[in-house]
């Protein structure tokens, strides 16, 4: 297991003196590089928890360590911690200081005092990857409610930190939006920050996450791995969670002799092949095409042959290219997903993929292949 990054030890809150404890001595233990969900009923104390260990609040019980170290909470000790750890409140109101998009995204760059041309970057990397370049001069006002939730991301983004907390990311979005946020957290989790979500969506979580921490009544009643604890049906329950679709129907199924537990399958991709199980049958081949500075990927594409094959996006420098060149594809979001459900009907695909992502791409057709389901070739190009 990795090293801890960011830890609760016997720590206790409340919002008032006499009001209850929304933090009942709580321990948890946050690993460094590992996607962490944080799960819970409504007023389990996520939010709060959240808050606290960003010191935004103040335990008055209890240690925070970040990197093994307590917090301090004297003013620089909290700009130097903020300035590695940023936090994705639900609301994005709750998170605008100022009357224009592209100054709202500089405002956290600028409070770290970096050059004028540093934050210009920042800004301009931070928009476009949550697709909102286009609106860099517009009034916050006038922006949805889906909309002011990217420029949010992105003020979070342009601080490039070595920690990211995110509090229900997708809540309130669109399906296409909620895939291009999770594809944006596996991004960062490839380029070394540490992410931690939570989210009331246990079929999200369970695609995406490493380690689970349940909270109930202020207290952390499970951390570890998903399917230990949702496989305890009565702890599931008392924590107010549903079990994830693709964990129940795996487990009914196997129940019922119709397949092997193990391997746990994540994604409805990998459900449907383990359900099919199709041997020693040849799918179709999934092409990786890594993206490289000052290259379009429909050149190496029409260079191999492929032009007409159906072709998905993956990562950041993939919408890079595909803003500068234009090509056409036919996945915008979940590309890797549904790459792999197109070769499982005997075609192949195309991926046009960000080289950090390359193994998050891979994932599905490994599991098919080492578990032998069946066989996708996988050629990274």
């Amino acid at each position: 297991m990795n090293g801890s990054i960011l830890e609760a030890k016997d720590t206790c809150y409340a919002y008032s003196k006499k009001g209850p404890k929304v933090l009942d001595c709580i321990c948890i233990n946050i690993h460094k590089g590992v996607r962490s969900a944080l799960l819970g009923a409504n007023g389990a104390g996520k939010s709060t928890l959240f808050s606290v260990l960003n010191a935004l609040y103040k335990p008055e019980k209890g240690t925070i360590l970040f990197d093994g170290q307590p917090l301090s909470y004297r003013h620089k000790g909290i700009l130097k911690m903020r300035a590695q750890v940023s936090i994705l409140f639900q609301n994005p109101n709750d998170m605008m200081f100022k009357p224009y998009v592209e100054q709202d995204v500089a405002y956290g760059p600028e409070n770290l005092k970096l050059p004028k041309e540093e934050v210009e970057k920042r800004v301009e990397d931070a928009l476009f990857a949550v697709g909102m370049q286009d609106f860099r001069k517009q009034p916050i006002m006038k922006l949805s409610y889906g909309q002011r939730k990217r420029v949010t991301l992105a003020g979070v983004l342009a601080m490039r930190p070595s920690v990211l907390i995110m509090d229900e990311p997708t809540a309130g979005l669109d399906p296409q939006m909620a895939y291009e946020v999770m594809e944006i957290a596996d991004q960062l989790h490839s380029s070394g920050v540490t992410v931690i979500m939570s989210s009331h969506d246990t079929n999200l979580t369970y695609a995406w996450a490493d380690e689970i921490h349940v909270l109930h009544g202020g207290k952390c009643i499970y951390s570890g791995a998903p399917e230990p604890f949702y496989d305890d049906h009565r702890l599931a329950q008392k924590a107010g969670l549903l079990q994830p679709h693709v964990f129940q129907m795996n487990k009914t199924l196997s129940e019922n002799g119709k397949m092997e537990l193990l391997p746990y399958p994540k994604t409805q991709t990998q459900m449907a092949v383990k359900m099919a199980n199709c041997g020693d049958r040849d799918f179709g081949s999934l092409h990786i095409v890594k993206v490289t500075e000052g290259v379009d990927p429909s050149t190496v594409i029409a260079e191999k042959g492929l032009q007409d094959t159906p072709k998905g996006l993956f990562g950041l420098s993939a919408r890079g290219a595909h803003d500068k060149y234009g090509f056409s594809v036919d996945y915008l979001y979940n590309g890797p997903e549904n790459c792999i459900m197109n070769c499982l009907s005997g075609k192949d695909s195309v991926l046009i993929c960000d080289p950090l992502m390359l193994d998050k791409a891979e994932s599905s057709a490994d599991f098919i292949n080492s578990n032998r389901y069946g066989r996708i070739d996988v050629d990274v190009i």
